[in-house]
């Protein structure tokens, strides 16, 4: 920053301001309610889906290990948010600290991309069972299940390691207020006062080498799984291979289509109004943890039946 800029009043600051909904300031103790039920239902709810597959012996199945995976996921997405998120809407605690924001912002993208890896390992168990049925045990072992799992984790932590140190390096001055109630990557890196060119071209190589991939290699996987499954001679058959794959494509689209509209909403969209880009962020890190175990839940028989055990008997 230059002597010129301090001497219009602007200041290096080592806070970030968060924010809450624009314009419903007013309301927001109210709104902190209904997010209070979502964050217990998130929790609760993939809590549950971990619990039943652990004590299930007869769970321990490559579908429902995936599955435990991915709930763990959204579990730690909740968790993450929840601090910053419930601060603001109902104390209005909007300050954060830089070493907070850029922790946070890396739990989250690393998170992300991990959920994102645990759907293309889903589509991959779904491939494999419907396409290569008979040798669906040989191929997918606890141990290559244990291997994919590690190198989903791997994958996202290397590639969002660099991203907190590259914020770090950087001056931050003027007003310094996010559009969320948490911090992301690509919000922060804009109130830099500094060239931001090298972290804006690392965040895309890190979205298109990671949910670019892994979305394109799942929709290439339900390519082959729709050839095969049009090639069962038996209606049934076909619509009982298909509705297997129901709770991973809504979990599919609940994860990529509010996550790709919020990158694009923060990359080209400029002209977008704020509240936009507000409601966008809430769905894209709210819906999926909510969500998904009510799908899986309500559409898999198994966990429906443990469920209703669990909570009835």
């Amino acid at each position: 920053m230059t002597l010129g800029s301090l001497a219009n009043g602007s200041s290096i600051s080592s806070t970030f301001l968060l924010s809450g909904i624009p314009g419903l300031e007013h309301m927001h103790i109210w709104i902190s309610i209904p997010l209070c039920f979502i964050y217990l239902a998130s929790i609760l709810g993939n809590c549950t889906i971990v619990f039943i597959i652990k004590t299930e012996p007869s769970l321990h199945e490559p579908m429902y290990l995936f599955l435990s995976m991915l709930a763990l996921t959204d579990l730690g997405l909740s968790l993450c948010t929840l601090p910053t998120v419930l601060g603001i809407f109902s104390i209005g605690v909007r300050d954060i600290s830089q070493d907070a924001c850029f922790a946070q912002l890396f739990f989250i993208h690393c998170l992300s991309f991990l959920e994102s890896s645990v759907l293309l390992s889903m589509a991959f168990d779904r491939f494999v069972a419907i396409c290569r049925p008979l040798h669906y045990a040989s191929i997918l072992t606890n141990t290559v299940i244990g291997r994919i799992g590690l190198a989903s984790l791997g994958r996202s932590v290397a590639l969002i390691f660099p991203l907190p140190f590259m914020l770090k390096r950087f001056p931050y001055c003027g007003s310094l207020v996010l559009s969320h109630s948490y911090c992301l990557h690509q919000e922060v890196m804009k109130l830099a006062c500094a060239d931001i060119k090298d972290n804006s071209i690392y965040g895309m190589f890190v979205i298109v080498s990671t949910v670019g991939i892994d979305s394109l290699l799942i929709l290439f996987s339900y390519a082959l799984i729709l050839r095969t499954v049009l090639s069962i001679a038996s209606k049934a058959e076909r619509l009982k291979a298909l509705n297997t794959c129901v709770s991973h494509i809504c979990a599919v689209l609940l994860f990529y289509t509010p996550m790709i509209g919020l990158s694009i909403i923060h990359r080209f969209g400029k002209q977008a109004p704020h509240l936009v880009q507000v409601i966008m962020g809430f769905v894209y890190l709210l819906f999926p943890p909510l969500m998904n175990p009510i799908i899986y839940s309500v559409k898999t028989k198994q966990i429906r039946d443990r469920v209703t055990h669990v909570f009835c008997d």
